[in-house]
């Protein structure tokens, strides 16, 4: 059996498009490891974006809407946004331990210090994307799918963001620790 026509085309358009995250995903690694002058802390803060996808998916079912190439579309803005949530956590981090703060001191820090800049720039974009969440014209109907992806996704991924971020900042550390203990 043979997919023509829409079907086909549909199905080139998400292989494309997931060919092109997994790039995108590279490229933020790429331009995170070098200022921060780590290989891991990109991938801590890379460690939210499955988080995003989840409350796309959730908020998919919330709304009653089937994902398309829209919300494809969406969840890929997405994990830019999400990043710069994880970014500013751990730029914090890393700027408390510049100035000699203990790690599980900058850490709790980090929280507590960008807990409102955060919370409010996630409920801000969210309301944002409210009126396009609540568009009944079927001309921008086809944009919702992209809007509940983004609103959804950084809403579930803020929660996600504040607790995991420092908490794996602090498991990786102590894992390394330990590697560090059994290797001398």
């Amino acid at each position: 059996m043979k997919f023509q026509g829409e079907q086909k085309d549909q199905a080139e358009s998400v292989s494309e498009i997931g060919s092109k995250f997994v790039l995108a995903l590279i490229g933020m690694y790429i331009l995170m490891a070098i200022p921060l002058k780590s290989y891991i802390q990109p991938a801590i803060i890379m460690s939210v974006i499955p988080f995003g996808l989840i409350g796309s998916i959730i908020g998919h079912v919330i709304m009653q809407y089937n994902l398309s190439i829209m919300s494809m579309c969406g969840t890929i803005a997405l994990a830019g946004v999400v990043v710069n949530d994880s970014l500013v956590l751990v730029d914090y981090v890393n700027r408390e331990i510049a100035k000699g703060h203990d790690l599980v001191k900058a850490a709790w820090e980090a929280g507590a210090a960008r807990f409102r800049p955060i919370l409010l720039t996630s409920m801000t974009t969210f309301a944002g994307l409210t009126p396009m969440l609540m568009e009944t014209d079927l001309q921008a109907r086809f944009l919702i799918p992209m809007a509940v992806s983004l609103s959804f996704g950084i809403l579930f991924a803020t929660g996600i963001t504040l607790i995991l971020i420092p908490c794996v900042y602090l498991m990786l550390h102590d894992i390394g620790a330990i590697l560090k203990r059994a290797v001398t």
